[in-house]
């Protein structure tokens, strides 16, 4: 099968040839034909993303950026099998840019359409580039989301922990622009904590040892700001004083991750049924989405994993980032399962994974300094 997937759902303009198939036995194979991704720049100066701003600039540059996918992977609209476009959540501007984009090829061509959760996209983005057969847990950390789910098959997600405030992506850019270090404040804080002394500043791991293994940022955020602050106090921040501040925060995160990651992997591999599933290996961690990319969870994971006696399968970072290729993918796999959608197909600008679990919104933990 050959799909064109298109992503539009914040300030990424993406599309993305890929190829593959999925085995009777549910084994996936697929190559990715194109990826191409263009980050906007315009958002820089208002230290986050503007809606309304994203949107033009999704009109602008979708049809070059679509024709530039199609050319890199060497075929025509007419090789198609589907097109898969991000249908939610995000913001609904781009949204809706990128999903009237995708209904006009499909009506031109007359090639099925499809519709892709993002956070699926980021789900079984593993599937594409390792894979991965079902089942396994996956820790989905992204601007937008924190959360557990147990992934035991396609549009089989069981949430079994996520943020009762802040995502973790926010976390880090919020405490960037607190810093002075800049937008997007991911990479930011990464380059900022390599120079910095992670166990310098005092601060709070919010839930700590707690069941369900749920997330909670504001606390952390909130106590990085006062440490600061009492250091501003005294005298103006140097660059080391940031740099221990990322570092001790980047630290505390990762000790945050260790905690609950353990204990939704425990609380997953005892669920029934899946023993039978996974015959006889250890249930794998997946972790995916923006912050994924970060170096120093990534290393934490892999310790938490070989601690558990299980594998992290960590997406390739040119796929942890928002990217059409995952969204492609998404839409081969539900195309191999028969799924397709009509020209009635509208954004969502909220699709959880799991269906039935219910929005989880709380006051921010702080926890005990360390």
């Amino acid at each position: 099968m050959r799909i064109l997937g298109i992503e539009t759902s914040c300030d990424e303009t993406a599309a993305s040839v890929v190829t593959g198939t999925v085995d009777a036995d549910g084994t996936p194979h697929g190559i990715i034909a194109s990826n191409i991704v263009l980050s906007q720049k315009d958002h820089a100066a208002f230290g986050g993303v503007v809606p309304e701003i994203a949107a033009r600039a999704h009109v602008e540059a979708l049809d070059q950026i679509i024709q530039a996918a199609m050319t890199k992977a060497e075929c025509d609209f007419t090789d198609l099998d589907a097109i898969a476009v991000t249908a939610g959540p995000g913001l609904i501007g781009g949204l809706i840019v990128g999903l009237m984009g995708a209904k006009a090829v499909s009506i031109a061509h007359d090639v099925p359409l499809i519709g892709v959760s993002h956070l699926e996209g980021h789900a079984l983005t593993v599937r594409l580039s390792d894979g991965l057969s079902f089942p396994y847990l996956l820790l989905l950390v992204s601007g937008g989301h924190t959360q557990m789910l147990l992934v035991s098959g396609l549009g089989k997600y069981q949430r079994l922990g996520t943020t009762i405030d802040d995502a973790l992506g926010e976390a880090f850019d919020k405490t960037a622009k607190l810093l002075g270090l800049g937008y997007p404040g991911g990479p930011a804080v990464e380059r900022a904590a390599l120079l910095g002394d992670k166990n310098r500043i005092p601060l709070p791991r919010p839930l700590y040892g707690k069941m369900p293994p749920n997330f909670s940022f504001s606390g952390l955020k909130t106590a990085l700001r006062q440490e600061a602050q009492k250091l501003a106090d005294i005298s103006p921040l140097t660059e080391q004083d940031v740099a221990d501040l990322c570092a001790s925060f980047q630290n505390a995160v990762s000790d945050v991750l260790d905690d609950r990651v353990s204990r939704a992997w425990k609380l997953a591999a005892d669920m029934s049924g899946i023993e039978d599933m996974l015959a006889g290996k250890p249930l794998p961690i997946v972790v995916a989405g923006g912050v994924a990319a970060n170096k120093t969870i990534r290393a934490q994971l892999q310790t938490t994993a070989e601690k558990l006696g299980t594998n992290l399968v960590a997406a390739p970072m040119a796929l942890c980032g928002d990217n059409a290729a995952m969204i492609a993918w998404a839409g081969l796999e539900h195309f191999n399962a028969g799924h397709i959608d009509d020209l009635s197909l509208a954004p969502r600008p909220r699709w959880p994974l799991d269906k039935d679990a219910q929005p989880l919104v709380g006051r921010g933990k702080a926890g005990p300094k360390v």
